[in-house]
């Protein structure tokens, strides 16, 4: 390789921790770090037809009841956030809580987590993860009816315990 162009090139963002100084992804060492209360609350929302809200709301939908079903899948995944995110630690979550805000005028749900921990490293991921995982499952439940949701805005909105806290 004589010519710059052609060399390797190092991760262009610096600061990005699942990266080592050859540019080559590894797991973060978490070992020196201390244990704390860590908490993580993550939020998005899945947009529908008013139809199909009206299904959810009134619990006739084929397949059962959408939103308890979603929970307790937004909780199973939240556990399961490291088999799927290769470089994330698995982690003893203490708490996971998951709620559902219904909203009638723009035809939508939101759906709220908070997943917390006594460890080495945070739980944003796994707070992100329910998230996903609880409007993923209302989308497979209601897609018979309507393929036009749309999930969005999915986002942090609180985490605390490490050394950043917002």
């Amino acid at each position: 390789m004589d010519n710059q162009d052609d060399k390797p090139k190092q991760p262009g963002i610096q600061g990005l921790t699942h990266f080592d100084a050859g540019g080559q992804a590894h797991m973060v060492d978490v070992g020196a770090k201390s244990e704390t209360h860590r908490v993580a609350i993550a939020a998005g929302t899945i947009r529908m037809k008013p139809e199909t809200l009206a299904i959810i709301q009134s619990g006739t939908a084929k397949k059962g009841d959408v939103l308890g079903i979603a929970r307790i899948a937004a909780i199973m995944g939240s556990k399961r956030t490291s088999e799927l995110i290769p470089l994330c630690h698995p982690l003893a979550l203490t708490r996971v809580a998951v709620e559902f805000e219904v909203d009638a005028a723009s035809s939508s749900v939101t759906c709220q987590a908070q997943v917390e921990t006594h460890g080495k490293t945070g739980v944003e991921m796994e707070a992100l993860t329910a998230v996903q995982i609880g409007l993923l499952t209302i989308y497979d439940m209601c897609k018979a009816v309507d393929r036009d949701m749309v999930m969005s805005v999915i986002r942090v909105l609180h985490k605390r315990g490490g050394k950043t806290n917002y």
